[in-house]
C-alpha cells in the first residue's frame, strides 16, 4: 500500500472520535425529546383530569409548560440532520445499486467517487448557507415561548449537519480513491 494511503489511515481513530460525539449527541437529544414529550402529555392528560373531576385538583400543579412544543421540534431538527449525516459514515443511505453487477468495476469506482464529491458539496453549501441563516435571520428572533432564547438554535443544526457531512465525505472519499490504488489481495 502506498505510503500516502498508510499516512491518511492514521487519521481514522479521529474520524471515530467524531462519529461517536454526534452519535452521542443524537442520543442526548433522543432522551431529552422523549422526557420532555412524555412531561407534556402528562401535564396535558393532569390538567384534563383536574378541570373534570375535582377529586383530582391536587394534580392541577402538573401543567404542559409552552416551551415543550418548539424544544421538542427543535431537538428533533438536530436527530434529523445529525442522524443523516452519520448515515454517511455507515454506508446506510439509500442508494440504487439495481445495475452495478452490470456495470464494470472501475466504473462502479468512478460513481461512488462522483456520489461523494456531489454529496460533500452539499455538505459545504448546507454549512456556508445555514451559517449565514442561523446568524442572521436566526439571531434577531426568539423563541415564543421562550423569549431570551435566541432562534439562532433552531437554525444551527443545519451548518452542524453540513460540517459532519463534509468529515465524512471526507473519509468515504478517502476510501474510494484508496481502492484505485490498493489492490483487492491487500484489503483482506
Amino acid at each position: 500500500m502506498p505510503k500516502f494511503f498508510t499516512t491518511l489511515d492514521r487519521l481514522k481513530p479521529a474520524y471515530d472520535f467524531t462519529y461517536k460525539l454526534f452519535l452521542v449527541i443524537c442520543k442526548v437529544l433522543l432522551i431529552a425529546d422523549i422526557l420532555i414529550t412524555s412531561y407534556a402529555v402528562l401535564g396535558r392528560y393532569c390538567q384534563q383530569l383536574s378541570r373534570n373531576n375535582p377529586a383530582f385538583s391536587f394534580l392541577s400543579a402538573i401543567t404542559d409548560p409552552s416551551w415543550t412544543e418548539e424544544i421538542v421540534l427543535t431537538a428533533m431538527s438536530y436527530m434529523a440532520v445529525l442522524s443523516a449525516a452519520l448515515a454517511i459514515r455507515r454506508g446506510a443511505h439509500i442508494r440504487m445499486t439495481a445495475f452495478d453487477r452490470y456495470l464494470p468495476k472501475k466504473l462502479l469506482m468512478v460513481l461512488d467517487v462522483l456520489a461523494d464529491v456531489a454529496v460533500m458539496a452539499l455538505g459545504v453549501v448546507m454549512m456556508i448557507v445555514g451559517w449565514q441563516y442561523a446568524t442572521t435571520l436566526g439571531a434577531r428572533g426568539f423563541y415564543v415561548s421562550l423569549p431570551k432564547l435566541s432562534r439562532f438554535w433552531m437554525y444551527f443544526p443545519v451548518p452542524l449537519a453540513g460540517l459532519a457531512m463534509i468529515v465524512f465525505e471526507l473519509e468515504s472519499l478517502f476510501n474510494n480513491i484508496k481502492k484505485f490504488f490498493v489492490k483487492e489481495a491487500e484489503d483482506k
